[in-house]
């Protein structure tokens, strides 16, 4: 179960890594052609949610040998936070949710692995 955790967490990690990097450092006009909904978001909210990531990303890659609750604590956080992201995207008129439903079942998956 360990190498398959890392298979499904390493990637997700990465990816989180990437996205809250985005999110915490660039401009909203350079996110924009990203991302369409980074101008119903304030800014704060925007750096916090990258912010979010990161730490995501850092628990899903803290050696669970040593501590066991960050990877499940992590997986939980990114989990919800993939909840939250497709109302914001449906409702804003941006109807493509398959990053963000491939997100959920990943981080979905990893709760699970790092729970068994």
């Amino acid at each position: 179960m360990r190498i398959a955790y890392w298979i499904v967490a390493g990637p997700l990690a990465l990816f989180y890594l990437y996205a809250g990097a985005l999110k915490a450092l660039r401009s909203p006009d350079r996110l924009r052609p990203m991302m369409a909904w980074v101008d119903r978001v304030p800014l704060p909210a925007l750096r916090a949610l990258g912010g979010l990531e990161l730490l995501g990303a850092a628990g899903l890659l803290l050696p669970t040998a040593l501590v066991a609750w960050p990877a499940p604590a992590a997986a939980t956080g990114l989990l919800l936070l993939q909840v939250g992201a497709v109302p914001v995207h449906l409702t804003g008129g941006d109807r493509r949710i398959g990053l963000n439903l491939a997100l959920l079942t990943a981080a979905a998956a990893a709760l699970w692995l790092s729970l068994a």
